[in-house]
Formats: C-alpha cells, structure tokens, sequence
C-alpha cells in the first residue's frame, strides 16, 4: 500500500459537509481539520497499482464544496 496526502481548501463554511462526504465514500483512511491555507488533511493508501493522479481526480475531486487541492507523496515513515 502507498500512503499520501491529500489537503484540501473548501467552499467558506463547507468544511465539516466536505469531510463527512469524505467519511462517508469510506476512501480516506484519517480526515483532520486544520488551520491556515487549507481547511482539511486527509490521509490515504492506495494497491500499489493504482495511479494516484487518478484516483484523486476520480475521488476526491468528485466531491462537491471543495475549491482546491494539494497532494503530497511520503517516501518514508519514521
């Protein structure tokens, strides 16, 4: 499994509609609200396999009241 990261920036006062849709698809493995530039960190793992521009585009993206993204690739855990 490969771990990333996915932070996202919602519509003003969506944040909590956008991580319960989050919850809900059952596709992110840890959802934290933050502070600054962007109002949500979500933590994924993905098969190897699978591509995660896609799986991002395909997922995430889908759900409604999210403005913008950054995703972030790990290489190791300490």
């Amino acid at each position: 499994m490969v771990p990333f990261f996915v932070l996202i920036k919602c519509k003003l006062s969506k944040s909590y509609e956008v991580a319960n849709e989050l919850a809900d698809a059952e596709i992110a493995s840890e959802i934290y609200s933050t502070a600054g530039d962007y109002d949500l960190l979500a933590k994924f793992y993905v098969e190897n396999d699978i591509d995660i521009g896609q799986f991002v585009n395909q997922k995430v993206h889908s759900i409604t009241n999210i403005v913008d993204t950054k995703t972030m690739l790990t290489f190791k855990a300490f």
